[in-house]
């Protein structure tokens, strides 16, 4: 275990005897085991049936005593400690829910926030280096858990925590905060986490019943209200809808956050955009228009319609559900592609299926049967009468860079990060392999037409914003080494002919890791790739974090500032830019 999570790590090895090393079983003890689970499984059943009724009635004949709570909150508390201390040990962690290999290297949280703080220029010279255009905030989102897992845990499991440099007035500030969510502040009352994952939680038939039995509890008991407040952690990344800002994740409404005077980041609350009653998630990769203002987005679900289209406009107001019919099973829908005219779904091959959770096996799983295809809907259908679908073999998009339409509009054009190993993603998240590929559907001959743009791997890739949704030549993509460190930035030409149309690098220092770019325009008069890259960079030989801006336009991305943050900014996800013009507004 290196340096920088040491200090982190071992806290819940002392706790938690599930982390220890796992003996070999014997056929004779994996037999015991098997007798064991279907006796415990006949006896859990019956017991969740009678206490769930004892607890929803004791709750209503009781719930004006303020005693009953703690009771049932010590009881609930006690069933989850058996369950990670006891449950999780027969069942051996796979890597991709251990936290002891999820929460390694830069991945493991920091342990508070950090109120606006000023900042150190230390590349260039002074704030003259740092470009006008800068002027505003840089926001990046990412998994950050409140608590010590004390079980089985995913990378995406952790709290919305979100990481912020502002540059104002010829200076740098650094602030992070916590999306205080449901989840967020149910949690911090109580003192540790209680709401389940679908990514981990399930893992093992025994540990898998008790905790759906106690989550069960919990929501009958009133002490968790998922169908009210919803669940999500807002962990995933930053939009701009409508002119306010939002944190997003796909399980759960966005949250809308707020840039403070004093550069400090403030959760206003859970929006639904007058979607109302039924309107309980959408995704985390929106797209905005940015001529018109609107921004397209969808849901998907695990229940019938599976996956369901629709628009907010520019006043911040959502418009009629599309509901995508041709889809007949339950699918993860991450993220799309919008054009001109049309939006772009890729019908992959990870789905839903909730009865995995009897098996003791997260609902969420990679069907390997399951033919991989591409759909194009008009942008403003009233329905999914005219969608045309394409099989698309093998193509199963990890994040959509940008779409367009060629041939007066029967060729759609994706640029995209294609998981060439997608049995991967929920077994062993740091060894998908992702790279960059133009995928053609050509809409009357419903062929599709794929080409490499790199043969390295590549993934959360950005371009300038100004040309989303139209043809673009430019795309600025971080590049990923196993297990999952981004050691560099390419810059595509998606212009040339070739499986290679790198034509300009940074690779970064030894030791250092970066994360996902975003473009911000020098010019907007100016030509597409005459701007800044910006992100953040860790030094684990250092141990320090910084906020770096490269140069778009030049063969090295040359780096034109730095500023150097007042703590470690863990690697994570999705960010945004928003000028200080648009703040104001």
């Amino acid at each position: 275990m290196d340096a920088l999570s040491s200090s982190f790590l071992p806290k819940y090895s002392q706790s938690n005897t599930s982390f220890a090393a796992t003996p070999k079983i014997s056929r004779r003890t994996n037999i015991i085991r098997s007798h064991s689970f279907t006796i415990f499984d006949d006896h859990l059943s019956k017991l969740i049936s009678k206490t769930a009724e004892k607890i929803k009635f004791k709750f209503l004949m009781n719930k004006t005593k303020p005693n009953n709570v703690p009771f049932l909150t010590t009881l609930f508390k006690s069933i989850d400690d058996f369950t990670c201390n006891s449950l999780d040990s027969l069942s051996p962690l796979p890597p991709s829910i251990d936290p002891h290999h999820v929460l390694s290297g830069n991945y493991a949280p920091v342990d508070h926030e950090l109120p606006p703080t000023a900042c150190e220029v230390v590349e260039g010279e002074g704030f003259s280096n740092i470009p006008r255009c800068l002027n505003g905030v840089y926001l990046r989102n990412g998994p950050n858990p409140q608590f010590l897992p004390r079980g089985p845990h995913h990378l995406l499991d952790g709290d919305g925590m979100i990481q912020m440099v502002r540059i104002s007035d010829g200076g740098a500030t650094f602030c992070r905060r916590y999306i205080k969510t449901y989840k967020y502040l149910t949690e911090r009352d109580l003192g540790y986490a209680i709401i389940p994952s679908v990514l981990s939680s399930f893992n093992g038939g025994m540990a898998s019943m008790a905790r759906a039995f106690v989550a069960a509890a919990r929501v009958l008991a009133g002490e968790f209200k998922p169908a009210v407040n919803g669940f999500g952690t807002a962990n995933l990344s930053v939009a701009l809808i409508a002119g306010k800002l939002y944190a997003l994740t796909e399980s759960d409404l966005p949250y809308e956050i707020q840039v403070t005077p004093d550069g400090d980041i403030a959760t206003l609350g859970r929006r639904d955009f007058g979607g109302g009653r039924g309107f309980l998630n959408m995704t985390a990769h929106p797209k905005v228009d940015p001529d018109t203002g609107e921004t397209f987005a969808f849901r998907y679900s695990g229940v019938a319609p599976f996956l369901t289209f629709f628009r907010i406009d520019s006043d911040g107001r959502k418009q009629a559900n599309v509901a995508i019919h041709a889809v007949k099973t339950a699918t993860v829908f991450h993220d799309f592609a919008v054009t001109e005219n049309y939006a772009v779904f890729n019908e992959g091959q990870m789905v839903i299926t909730p009865a995995e959770i009897l098996r003791g096996r997260r609902p969420v799983r990679v069907d390997g049967g399951k033919i991989p295809r591409i759909g194009v809907i008009e942008k403003y259908a009233k329905d999914d009468g005219g969608m045309v679908w394409v099989d698309a073999p093998g193509v199963n998009i990890s994040h959509a860079v940008n779409a367009w339409e060629e041939d007066g509009g029967d060729t759609v054009v994706v640029v995209a990060a294609n998981n060439e190993r997608i049995e991967m993603v929920f077994e062993r998240l740091d060894l998908v392999e992702t790279r960059m590929e133009e995928i053609r559907v050509c809409l009357k001959t419903k062929k599709v037409q794929r080409r490499l743009l790199s043969h390295q791997f590549l993934d959360l890739a950005a371009i300038n914003p100004a040309f989303l949704g139209r043809k673009n030549r430019y795309v600025y993509s971080p590049v990923v080494e196993m297990p999952m460190k981004i050691v560099g930035l390419v810059k595509l030409d998606v212009s040339l002919h070739s499986d290679d149309c790198v034509v300009g690098t940074r690779m970064y220092e030894p030791g250092c890791t970066g994360g996902e770019p975003f473009f911000v325009a020098n010019n907007l008069a100016g030509d597409e790739d005459d701007g800044f890259l910006i992100t953040y960079v860790y030094d684990e030989i250092s141990q320090e974090s910084k906020f770096l801006v490269m140069d778009a336009k030049s063969p090295t991305l040359e780096i034109v500032a730095a500023v150097k943050l007042p703590g470690r900014v863990p690697d994570g996800i999705h960010g945004l830019f928003v000028t200080e013009n648009c703040l104001s507004q």
